[in-house]
């Protein structure tokens, strides 16, 4: 007859998965963060096309065009941080159950449990790096222009 696992047995797996649970967490709150961003520059960038189609050829019309181009940048670089960031999240997943299926089956596979959570690790300090780089492409378009401040 095939023995129940001890209470003790999953109590240290629920401690063991505690990492990447909190892990899963903080993803949840940056993929929250990112949302918002990717909302924001596509009404900025919806507003902005509507407006280029009222402005005459000029400065002002290459300036929007300008605008549109780093919203566009932003977009692909807040959708591939979006990415990461759940990758990174179904790694963790996957982390948390593989810790209880060979806990409870007596698997012996630490490493690749280690290989995975290293993964979800390095995935989301992609993500990081991706919205990091979004944050300073953003800091372009908010300064006051040269033109207005003469």
């Amino acid at each position: 007859m095939p023995t129940l696992p001890a209470v003790t047995t999953i109590a240290q797996t629920i401690q063991l998965s505690l990492a990447p649970v909190f892990m899963l967490a903080a993803i949840g709150q940056l993929l929250n963060v990112l949302a918002g961003r990717l909302a924001r520059v596509i009404d900025r960038a919806r507003g902005l096309e509507m407006m280029i189609n009222k402005v005459d050829d000029g400065p002002e019309r290459m300036r929007h065009k300008w605008e549109l181009r780093l919203l566009d940048r932003r977009m692909s670089i807040i959708n591939a941080a979006l990415f990461l960031a759940v990758s990174s999240a179904v790694m963790a997943c996957i982390v948390i159950a593989v810790l209880f299926i060979a806990n409870l089956g007596k698997f012996h596979i630490g490493t690749w449990i280690a290989l995975a959570f290293i993964l979800a690790v390095v995935l989301l300090i992609l993500c990081l790096i991706a919205f990091m780089v979004e944050v300073r492409i953003s800091l372009r378009a908010i300064h006051v222009r040269k033109e207005i401040l003469d």
